[in-house]
């Protein structure tokens, strides 16, 4: 028999992966929240499903999903009444498994289960979800085969992740999504000195943006770098440098530094010529020395 499933937080998350292990035949039995009019909104949308307090959940679900915010969990799990072979889980990405060590005292098996991927939007995530990666950490060997076949019906892709690795797991998605966001942001106050308004100039850069990340997609990281570097242009990226310097030196030292990254990544590619390699180079380690020189001094 599939195991009894509840959710305990009826935010984003939730509204996105208990309707899809609902449709996916998985016995989702209860919904709770410490609003329990968002617990009943979820609750209403799952046939056989009832939004009932968080303690009341425990009793008719043998794994708990916690989809609270990161710093609620363990209060949470310290506050409810675990039993011998029922399963704690929560959905965070940087919190280790030490915060269900309550419920790991009373018997409960704990574990990790972290979609990687953007709920801001329920209904758009549950579009995005087939694919996606999600991170599983657990000690218990059944409780893993369990999440890894729920990984399965919703269709992601499971990655084993260790405590030790959760800071920089957590630090590439970081990096990933909203690390992107920054640099976006960074190019339209760009195209707002053109005289754009900030909507205009988002959506004027954004197809721009999808189409890297669908080449990358295809054709790998190096295989998508275009521009002035990918070309060898030393001249452009010159005038680049000389447009983000006018702006700060924080706006140059990161043009330089995603430039140089760019070449970095180009290094097993061929591209560009070995000659104009070496001129873009130079050009970057002159912007780097003249940044890092004391004061008065070149």
């Amino acid at each position: 028999m599939s195991p009894r499933i509840a959710f305990i937080g009826a935010g984003r998350l939730a509204q996105c992966l208990a309707p899809v292990l609902a449709e996916q035949g998985e016995a989702v039995t209860a919904i709770a929240s410490r609003d329990p009019a968002a617990a009943q909104r979820l609750a209403d949308q799952l046939p056989g499903v009832h939004a009932l307090p968080a303690a009341d959940c425990l009793a008719v679900a043998d794994i708990v999903f916690l989809s609270t915010p990161d710093d609620a969990i363990e209060a949470l799990a310290a506050s409810l009444p675990w039993r011998r072979g029922q399963a704690a889980v929560h959905c965070s990405g940087a919190t280790g498994l030490d915060v269900l060590d309550t419920a790991h005292r009373a018997g409960a098996m704990v574990g990790g289960f972290h979609p990687l991927q953007i709920f801001s939007d329920p209904r758009t995530a549950r579009e995005r979800l087939r694919g996606s990666v999600v991170a599983i950490e657990t000690p218990d060997g059944s409780l893993g085969e369990q999440l890894h076949r729920l990984a399965g019906r919703l269709g992601l892709r499971p990655l084993a992740l260790s405590g030790r690795q959760r800071a920089a797991y957590h630090a590439a998605a970081n990096i990933a999504a909203s690390g992107l966001l920054s640099v976006l942001s960074e190019a339209c106050s760009l195209f707002e000195q053109l005289g754009l308004a900030a909507d205009q100039a988002l959506a004027a850069l954004m197809p721009l943006a999808r189409g890297a990340l669908d080449a990358a997609s295809q054709r790998g990281l190096p295989g998508a770098i275009a521009g002035p570097v990918a070309r060898g242009d030393a001249r452009v990226l010159a005038a680049h440098l000389q447009v983000m310097e006018a702006r700060d030196a924080d706006a140059l030292q990161l043009y330089r530094w995603l430039s140089q990254r760019q070449l970095d990544l180009l290094a097993d590619s061929g591209k560009p010529e070995p000659a104009a390699r070496a001129a873009l180079a130079a050009l970057l380690a002159t912007v780097q020395a003249e940044r890092s020189a004391p004061a008065g001094k070149t």
